[in-house]
């Protein structure tokens, strides 16, 4: 938009761009929201950012009143750098809180000063602006949303010590980290194994309904258990054990609450709360660009709102899509659970009966590369399939992380014993969060197009009329599944029988 027009969403405070864009204030040396409750400032005082990260970068701080930190991330230029959107990933799991920034260069497969100037372009800083910009609004969002000690926000918002983050506080808010929680009483440690709660905003609509009703079915018995009003799983991370809730809140955000020992873990566990629920997804602009399509246009006028459910842990689905191969989803649920079962961890003894249904981790890839998996009650080709999985993935830590594209991500994932086409679209829709995915080869996508007279595309004709659902025909793929009477989906609604 043009600085005229972004002045004029400035003036009605418009609700439709926040998170989209940030004003800053040159005569305050601040920069807002675009609903920010405070007077409007002169034309002639203001410029415009399309990231907070940029605003800061030009030496901007964050307004205290309408609080940044709580604007959804839209990534609104995402689908125009697919190397900044992976490198966003892996700053937000923490990549350049221990690596520099060749190391997340070369993961990428890029160049560092490529990839500085694709960050300058897109988001108008480099990368480590840009991890510090979310380690200081984490931390902002934990002063005021919880209790705990400064030393713990420090800790669990990324930052390497206690000083550092009060350096970085001092110069940017002008006072200390504490002078900015407003309300008093007494700190509350998260290291005695008490509860963090945290809000995650959204941008509307949001389909809760629809994400949970998706969840809902494909939940492993003892480490997920999930509600109508509800999601609640173990989590595991390295040698510590923990537990989540998620439930939607009386506004446009997610209910948070974790409870783990680790603090320095918290991003991270944000992280991928953000991405099994979808939060950084505009529903308008994917709305607006699959809306074109005649038969999609009403799909999405019922279910506005609706978002790609990812994944928590890479291993847990791919065990679970393979699993799902040629079976339903029922099925594939009960050997899920039997997996568990057998070979999971138990949560220690105080997190065993703090959620009812959750009492294990799921088995990790060095557990279920050392015991006999031909014992499960199916084809000695699919035991073989998850037994070489878990060798590659413990070969591997990194197998289910950001590649160079789409392309080659499938590629890498078909090369595993037992992963076809599909199988590896599933994966890559879910896990590897790219929105671009899509298994043409479902029987549920192709029973969702099925024509008056019965008659269904195949995988190729599918495959080539989803070209102009691009770069989102990962959203097409849910709504075409949301299209289907309960019994006829297999990983879309709940049990269609594709070949993976």
């Amino acid at each position: 938009m043009t600085d005229d027009a972004c002045y004029r969403v400035l003036e009605t405070r418009d609700a439709r761009f926040d998170g989209r864009l940030f004003t800053g204030v040159k005569t305050t040396g601040i920069y807002c929201r675009p609903i920010c409750p405070a007077r409007t400032p002169k034309r002639e005082n203001v410029t415009f950012f399309a990231t907070a990260t940029a605003a800061q970068a030009a030496g901007f701080r964050p307004c205290l009143r309408c609080r940044p930190e709580a604007s959804p991330d839209l990534a609104a230029w995402k689908g125009t750098s697919n190397t900044v959107a992976r490198a966003l990933a892996l700053i937000e799991t923490g990549a350049l809180d221990g690596d520099d920034m060749e190391t997340l260069a070369d993961r990428l497969g890029v160049g560092e000063r490529q990839m500085r100037r694709l960050f300058r372009r897109h988001l108008g800083a480099s990368p480590v602006a840009v991890a510090q910009t979310r380690r200081v609004l984490l931390a902002k969002q934990l002063i005021h949303q919880t209790r705990l000690p400064m030393t713990e926000v420090a800790l669990a918002s990324g930052f390497g010590s206690v000083r550092r983050f009060n350096e970085t506080f001092q110069a940017l808010y002008h006072r200390p980290p504490l002078a900015l929680r407003r309300t008093g009483g007494e700190e509350v440690s998260a290291l005695g194994g008490e509860w963090i709660s945290l809000r995650l905003p959204y941008r509307p609509p949001y389909d809760w309904d629809g994400l949970i009703g998706f969840l809902s079915p494909r939940a492993i018995e003892g480490v997920e258990a999930v509600t109508p009003d509800r999601y609640a799983r173990s989590i595991a991370i390295g040698e510590n054990r923990g537990l989540l809730i998620v439930t939607p809140g009386p506004r446009d955000e997610l209910n948070v609450a974790v409870r783990f020992p680790k603090i320095a873990a918290l991003p991270l566990i944000i992280a991928k709360v953000r991405r099994v629920f979808d939060l950084a997804a505009d529903p308008q602009q994917i709305a607006g660009h699959l809306a074109q399509d005649p038969h999609l246009a009403p799909l999405v006028a019922r279910r506005p709102g609706l978002r790609v459910p990812g994944a928590w842990d890479g291993l847990e689905l791919a065990v679970r899509a393979i699993l799902g191969q040629q079976i339903t989803v029922v099925a594939a649920r009960g050997l899920a659970g039997r997996i568990v079962r057998e070979w999971g961890e138990a949560l220690p003894a105080e997190l065993g009966d703090q959620i009812e249904g959750v009492s294990h981790v799921f088995p990790s890839a060095e557990r279920l590369a050392s015991v006999d998996l031909s014992v499960l009650p199916m084809p000695r080709a699919r035991s073989a399939a998850l037994e070489s999985l878990a060798r590659a993935v413990a070969a591997d830590p990194l197998l289910f992380g950001p590649r160079r594209g789409l392309a080659e991500a499938i590629a890498i994932l078909k090369a595993l014993p037992g992963v076809g086409e599909w199988t590896a679209q599933y994966i890559a829709m879910r896990e590897l969060r790219e929105p671009d995915a899509f298994p043409a080869a479902d029987v549920g996508l192709m029973r969702a197009l099925e024509d008056g007279d019965g008659r269904r595309p195949n995988a190729a004709q599918l495959l080539a009329r989803a070209e102009t659902w691009r770069p989102w025909r990962a959203y097409a793929a849910l709504h075409l599944w949301a299209s289907l009477a309960p019994t006829q989906s297999k990983e879309g609604p709940t049990d269609v029988k594709v070949a993976a």
